[in-house]
């Protein structure tokens, strides 16, 4: 996919990204979805406009998106490139507005993410990558600039994204076999983008995510040249039956 085509992506999901600010503005209603998961109009005004872009640019490829319905895997295990969107992932901290939701758009192909959109509406900010194109921030109108994760200087604590979530026992026992090191808390996808930029060095995750809650962060987060994998390092795995995940660590280390 050429620069331009990621561009003109990224501009798709800045769009979706003002959307849900505009809807934050409004008195909006909390529905409860079949899983007792939280929507708004926000995740469905998102989910719209980016629907509507991809089929426009691309209709050949096809759309998984946690809002417009799940494809049965009997057809879309036959798919090697589509789409995997979360057109408003946070949707808790969207709700409670402390500013840490995200766009989150990847390109699949053969199983894996080989790119990544990350928009941060309340930031102004795309995050954008993969495993062969290196990774991005765009800051407002500003030109995209390269970014990198970063190991730990020597007698540095590592620093470790965590969620604002429950307490979890799995993560608990996780940190205190780390060495030194300090937390970092911040909500949905951003996560992912605070790593690939140098800010965190590792993010254990041992609650529960679906695909599309880490498909454009772990392209981004191998475009800057960090790693996702399950927790005993093996490949990470996409358009399984069931779309939850298992335990995953990102990880600049």
């Amino acid at each position: 996919m050429h620069h331009a085509d990621i561009l003109a992506l990224c501009g798709v999901a800045r769009l979706a990204g003002q959307e849900i600010l505009r809807v934050a503005e409004t008195a909006f209603t909390v529905d409860t979805k079949a899983d007792d998961s939280p929507v708004t109009q926000a995740d469905r005004a998102s989910d719209a406009i980016i629907r509507q872009a991809l089929t426009d640019l691309y209709p050949d490829i096809p759309i998984l998106s946690e809002e417009s319905g799940q494809t049965d895997h009997a057809v879309r295990r036959r798919w090697t490139r589509f789409w995997l969107v979360d057109p408003l992932d946070g949707t808790k901290e969207f709700i409670k507005q402390n500013g840490e939701f995200t766009v989150n758009i990847a390109l699949m192909e053969k199983g894996r993410p080989v790119l990544g959109i990350i928009q941060v509406p309340t930031r102004d900010a795309i995050y954008y990558g993969g495993p062969s194109l290196g990774a991005f921030r765009l800051s407002g109108t500003d030109d995209p600039a390269p970014i990198a994760v970063r190991r730990p200087a020597p007698g540095e604590p590592v620093r470790v994204g965590v969620s604002r979530s429950h307490p979890d026992e799995r993560l608990d026992a996780y940190l205190a076999a780390l060495p030194a090191h300090e937390l970092v808390t911040a909500g949905s996808a951003y996560k992912f983008c605070l790593l690939a930029q140098g800010t965190i060095h590792l993010y254990p995750r041992f609650g529960p995510t679906m695909e599309w809650d880490t498909a454009a962060g772990h392209a981004i987060v191998e475009g800057a040249g960090g790693q996702l994998t399950a927790m005993d390092g093996s490949p990470f795995p996409y358009n399984k039956p069931c779309l939850r995940n298992g335990p995953f660590v990102a990880t600049a280390l």
